[in-house]
């Protein structure tokens, strides 16, 4: 059964809508800068992707701020009777930092439960909803779960909603683990030492082709394949020679049945740490058998950790239809092994029918999809 994205929109470090962090990364403009939220002086890095105007420990979380600011502009375009898949990977964590400034720890409103009762309650209608953490792959992790029940009939629409903030729990791990690059990160770059953290929320709206169509529902593309593994090998360090993150890949192209050669453009997760970026390139010299011109988004918006599934699944389906890949922002010497892949330009496409997207996150996790192109 085909799955069809029918709807969706992003709030990022660069602003709200799609077209404002589109634009951002055509440009070639990052958005990490100076990080004023809390106190950064005990840590490596001073910087971060963040969105403008947000409370911090004053109030709602920033996740919610976040989702309430999409929501505002989108919900009416969500039905009503449609399930809801939360992919986060901390959610709503400044709200236990809040109440642990106060003296009075609260667990339970920060736990991702509390976050989708209130996302379902705020969207209405009689909703079932489930959360998908899964480290930094959640987002990916939920669209393929999503389009898995619809291919099986479980339901003919989903809708998948993403989130991560950056706080002061979430800053301090990567320091702590010295993953954060004082310059911002550099994906594939030969000088590259870290990771930006960064924040976003986002939604998907998936749908059956024959409700997409009987709904007159125009479709941003399609998820035609999905798979997942994991490597089993750390608790935060990726297998060094990317064989669990191949067999993923291998098994989204399989259900998409898709052959490697077919896929013209590659969304990788690119974080710009030394082990994830080799890791990444060594499983897509298994699968494909010449250099597919690949990007990585997380130069301008930051790591936004469970969300970045999301947000990069939507930013390809647009490069899809723009006919072109986004340029891998902050890169400035690439890697030697990532000559021929990565490019800090835009690159033009003679087609662009098939796609591939990735993710990978602490525990070994990683997750694929197969995109295609919409009206191909």
């Amino acid at each position: 059964m085909s799955v069809r994205v029918v709807d969706g929109d992003l709030v990022t470090a660069y602003g709200a809508g799609l077209d404002a962090c589109w634009n951002g990364l055509v440009e070639r403009r990052s958005a990490v800068k100076p990080l004023t939220r809390f106190p950064t002086e005990p840590f490596q890095c001073h910087s971060a992707a963040v969105l403008d105007g947000l409370t911090y420990r004053a109030g709602a979380s920033i996740a919610w701020q976040m989702l309430t600011q999409l929501l505002d502009e989108n919900d009416p375009r969500i039905p009503e009777d449609t399930p809801v898949l939360l992919a986060s990977t901390t959610g709503e964590i400044d709200l236990l930092e809040q109440a642990i400034d106060a003296g009075v720890p609260a667990v339970t409103e920060s736990k991702l439960a509390a976050l989708l009762s209130n996302l379902c309650n705020r969207l209405g209608g009689q909703r079932d909803g489930t959360v998908i953490s899964s480290a930094c792959a959640s987002a990916t992790v939920a669209l393929a779960q999503g389009s898995g029940k619809i291919e099986r009939g479980e339901c003919d629409s989903v809708l998948v909603v993403a989130c991560d903030a950056v706080s002061e729990f979430v800053y301090s791990g990567f320091a702590s683990l010295m993953a954060l690059d004082p310059e911002g990160a550099r994906p594939f770059d030969a000088e590259r030492h870290g990771l930006s953290v960064g924040e976003a929320a986002g939604f998907a709206l998936l749908m059956s082709a024959e409700r997409a169509e009987r709904e007159n529902r125009k479709s941003l593309g399609e998820l035609a394949g999905w798979g997942m593994s994991n490597d089993a090998n750390h608790m935060t360090g990726p297998s060094r020679d990317g064989g669990a993150l191949a067999r993923a890949i291998e098994t989204a192209l399989s259900r998409a049945k898709v052959p490697s050669e077919n896929v013209s453009m590659v969304c990788a997760h690119g974080t710009g740490t030394p082990y994830n970026d080799s890791m990444e390139l060594k499983a897509f010299k298994t699968v494909f058998t010449k250099p597919c011109p690949l990007f990585s988004v997380k130069g301008g918006t930051g790591h936004t950790m469970g969300a970045a599934g999301l947000v990069e699944t939507l930013l390809t389906l647009r490069a899809q239809r723009e006919g072109f890949v986004l340029p891998t922002v902050a890169l400035r010497h690439p890697a030697e092994e990532a000559v021929g892949w990565a490019s800090p330009e835009t690159v033009p496409l003679k087609k662009c029918e098939w796609a591939l997207s990735t993710n990978s996150g602490f525990g070994g996790v990683n997750a694929a999809l197969v995109l295609q192109r919409a009206n191909s």
